[in-house]
């Protein structure tokens, strides 16, 4: 199975490397680096590299390249996933997952790794699970090991490994009983010009913080759930039920954990929430322009749209933009030709717009008038795609939990996980 990790940075320097069944040599990242140098951004790297003698499997995230490396040909999606699965955990175990991080709980990550992967083969997974067998670092645990000499490895058997239940731990107590349920959706979208749809599509997911006491069993339901499409479970939710009444049952594990998540490819049932106004024009023989946008609402259902912010790269030919925000601030950078313009929140009665002039190198030709226009913006209590939770149940307990369904749509990106919209003009 997976025979070696490398963690790799952004500047490509292999910060930390763990070998299960025998020590592969650090030469074999030569392969991912020229592979690196290929890509023009680090998420284009491909996922796998085929090498002489080996197979380069890796995930991008926070910055930070997770590599794996196999000798015999496994399921590649089984690879990744568990890549997924370290980073997640590191980012459960830490809080954040960055390189300066890994490198100040660097015995804890090895102890980690060992129990996730035994002899290549992936073992424990489940974060419960695993902070039962290692300890999760705090300053007062780092102290007593640094005076003790001990290590963070629990001295008992993980209750959820004797039970048929194994991402929850038994014996679980809480004062206050609580589950909260986080409906994100991100709605990708190419838009000409003239304002029609070439393709849209909404990437969902229900994150679920449960703190119950005890051995709790839930129900989830949905007022309109045949907008799930393309569906993605936790293996705590019971399959043949949502196949057969299309409820969520499921047991849940203890604290953070993400119960599914989901995909609407209908554009009919996709709905645009921004829409952008540009007018951009540019004088033959003449080394000035003008530039004009407009950012406005179009489907909230009555709710506010912030966090908004438009980015554009501008032609090469462009020397400065001289602009002049109804609201919020800009900047435009000569060396990289982008533009950004921070606008926050959209007062729709007094639309959002940026307008000014545009300085050309004299002598070149015509730019571009229809750059890309990428937007980016967050909404609450709003999930796009018109799904909505029913209500949540609760059996195999006597108390009364508190619950609590919260929603937001942000705008997402085809190619990459950022919050972006992008708007290509034609």
């Amino acid at each position: 199975m997976i025979h070696s990790l490398f963690l790799i940075n952004a500047a490509g320097d292999i910060f930390l490397e763990k070998h299960w069944k025998s020590v592969v040599s650090r030469s074999v990242c030569d392969y991912f680096f020229e592979a690196q140098e290929r890509a023009s951004e680090a998420e284009n790297v491909p996922p796998v590299i085929p090498t002489p003698h080996h197979y380069l499997l890796s995930v991008y995230r926070h910055k930070i390249f997770f590599v794996a490396v196999i000798q015999s040909e496994v399921p590649p999606l089984f690879v990744i996933e568990f890549l997924h699965r370290v980073v997640d955990t590191f980012q459960d175990y830490f809080g954040v997952c960055s390189e300066v991080i890994i490198k100040d709980n660097v015995v804890v990550v090895y102890e980690v790794l060992e129990e996730m992967l035994d002899n290549g083969f992936p073992l424990a997974t489940e974060s419960n699970i695993l902070k039962e067998l290692i300890k999760p670092p705090t300053i007062l645990r780092t102290v007593v090991n640094t005076i003790t000499g001990s290590t963070n490895v629990g001295d008992q058997l993980p209750t959820g490994q004797l039970s048929v239940v194994p991402w929850r731990r038994t014996g679980v107590k809480y004062t206050n009983n609580e589950a909260y349920f986080d409906v994100i959706e991100e709605i990708d979208a190419i838009i000409d010009k003239s304002g029609s749809t070439i393709t849209a599509e909404i990437q969902g997911v229900i994150d679920a913080c449960v703190k119950l006491t005890g051995m709790p069993d839930l129900t989830l339901s949905f007022m309109n759930p045949r907008l799930l499409d393309d569906v993605s479970f936790h293996p705590c939710v019971r399959f043949k039920r949502w196949e057969s009444e299309r409820i969520l049952s499921f047991i849940p594990p203890d604290g953070n954990f993400r119960l599914l998540s989901y995909h609407v490819s209908a554009q009919n049932l996709v709905a645009i929430p921004v829409y952008v106004k540009h007018n951009i024009s540019f004088r033959d023989s003449s080394s000035l322009g003008r530039f004009e946008i407009t950012v406005g609402p179009k489907q909230t259902m009555g709710k506010t749209i912030e966090g908004v912010m438009v980015t554009s790269q501008m032609p090469k030919s462009v020397l400065n933009m001289t602009l002049t925000p109804s609201q919020g601030t800009h900047v435009f950078d000569p060396v990289t030709k982008l533009l950004s313009w921070d606008v926050g929140k959209i007062n729709p009665q007094k639309l959002p717009s940026l307008k000014g002039s545009v300085s050309l190198q004299a002598g070149t030709s015509k730019p571009d008038e229809n750059p890309t226009i990428n937007l980016q913006f967050k909404i609450q209590q709003l999930a796009i795609s018109g799904l909505k939770v029913n209500r949540l149940d609760m059996y195999g307990e006597k108390y009364k939990p508190f619950k609590g369904i919260k929603y937001m749509t942000k705008a997402g990106a085809l190619k990459r996980q950022i919050e972006e919209l992008w708007w290509r003009q034609h």
